[in-house]
């Protein structure tokens, strides 16, 4: 457990490097962090220098804060998260996010690689997520499990508005500006770290869930704890595998390699949900 000093060294770390008043966190997940390259007048901190902050141990997962501005948005950007397989507890996966939100952050945008359920989806679509299934949390690993700072949020949020709907409305719209086509649906976040079985896939499209990852639901159910605004996507970087004795497996270079393919596309809605958020400010 973390307690509030734990969080305020951490930004005074961030403090020391920039004064920037950042109101939207941006998480980059596996082969995603290349849009960290587009951020104006950047200031870059390696996880390494800022107290308490978790660093990742997988490949695709840079370890650094990108700071700076983003179609007219003052951003953060997470270069990297930790996972649950690494052995990280759930408090330490989300303390980049209470972090951000003791910067001052409001809106969080997420993204991750997720497998695609849903038979209607193949390698290459974007989802964006309008709903989840959190089998970790529900399983008792949840990062809201210990005694509950009230300043920060209620001891019992509801989570039926978890994705808001007006970000997920400008993600639309950034889409079809872009000519961009977009699923959307419920991403189910489990531990990993291996992919999933052909059973346990039947399982997880028969529970409603159109895409599986191995992230991401911590971090929204944090940022909601918070009172945060959350947007988050998934890049299809492979077809879940439904049936025994397949001749093809899934592996970790292809979800990379086909992130890559899908940034763009991915960066070009993040863009249009930030300057919808810009016009807000």
């Amino acid at each position: 457990m973390y307690e509030l000093a734990d969080y305020q060294n951490a930004v005074e770390a961030i403090r020391q490097r920039t004064t920037l008043a950042v109101k939207v966190g941006i998480v980059l997940g596996s082969g995603l962090g290349e849009l960290a390259d587009s951020v104006e007048s950047a200031v870059h901190i390696p996880y390494n220098d800022i107290p308490n902050f978790p660093v990742s141990t997988v490949h695709g997962h840079s370890g650094e804060l990108v700071i700076g501005m983003l179609e007219g948005c003052p951003v953060v950007l997470q270069k990297g998260r930790v996972h649950f397989y690494e052995g990280y507890a759930p408090q330490t996966i989300v303390f980049p996010v209470r972090v951000m939100h003791a910067l001052g952050v409001n809106t969080l945008i997420l993204t991750n690689a997720a497998g695609g359920v849903n038979t209607g989806y193949t390698p290459g679509d974007i989802m964006i997520i309008n709903d989840h299934i959190n089998i970790i949390g529900m399983a008792g690993h949840n990062p809201l499990i210990g005694r509950n700072d009230d300043t920060v949020g209620p001891r019992f949020p509801g989570m039926s508005q978890t994705y808001d709907i007006n970000l997920r409305r400008l993600a639309r719209k950034a889409a079809a500006d872009g000519d961009i086509s977009v699923k959307e649906g419920v991403y189910f976040c489990l531990s990993g770290p291996m992919y999933e079985s052909p059973a346990e896939i039947r399982m997880i499209r028969m529970l409603g869930a159109d895409a599986v990852g191995m992230s991401t639901a911590h971090e929204a159910v944090t940022a909601r704890h918070a009172g945060m605004r959350v947007f988050a996507m998934s890049a299809i970087t492979n077809k879940c595998i439904d049936q025994i004795d397949s001749l093809v497996d899934t592996n970790h270079s292809e979800v990379l390699e086909v992130g890559r393919v899908i940034v763009p596309r991915m960066a070009a809605i993040i863009r249009g949900v930030l300057q919808g958020v810009a016009a807000e400010l």
